[in-house]
């Protein structure tokens, strides 16, 4: 959990530092680093606050049909991730407005960063 200003370079090539923490499991074959607003577990510390965090999805993994009760935004720093709308490479931003779902598979593996505006409800 970041306490101070963070900067963070060289995310799309780079490794993330080892200071950040460590991944832990989320979904069968996806991984949270929590940045801020999610415990250790991987859970949120308060639903209704926002977080953000990094997810890696191993080849082939999936999140389930989701609802976003506030905004997300999603960057994908490697591989692409796909929902129903269509395929998002690296380098991609794709902002989710409040009140829409949608479930999210990785054919080939990738490293997101998730910014929350308040936690999904899994559906």
């Amino acid at each position: 959990m970041i306490e101070q200003r963070l900067v963070l370079r060289d995310l799309l090539d780079g490794p993330l530092p080892a200071e950040l923490g460590t991944f832990v499991p989320l979904w069968p074959g996806v991984e949270i680093l929590p940045l801020y607003g999610i415990g250790d577990n991987g859970k949120p510390v308060d639903p209704t606050r926002p977080s953000a965090a990094f997810l890696r999805y191993a080849p082939g993994a999936s999140v389930p049909e989701h609802r976003h009760p506030g905004y997300e935004h999603i960057f994908v720093l490697r591989g692409s991730q796909s929902d129903r709308h269509g395929k998002y490479p690296a380098g991609t931003c794709v902002m989710s407005p409040p009140g829409t779902t949608h479930a999210v598979s990785s054919e080939e593996g990738c490293l997101v960063l998730a910014v929350w505006n308040q936690s999904v409800e899994v559906l």
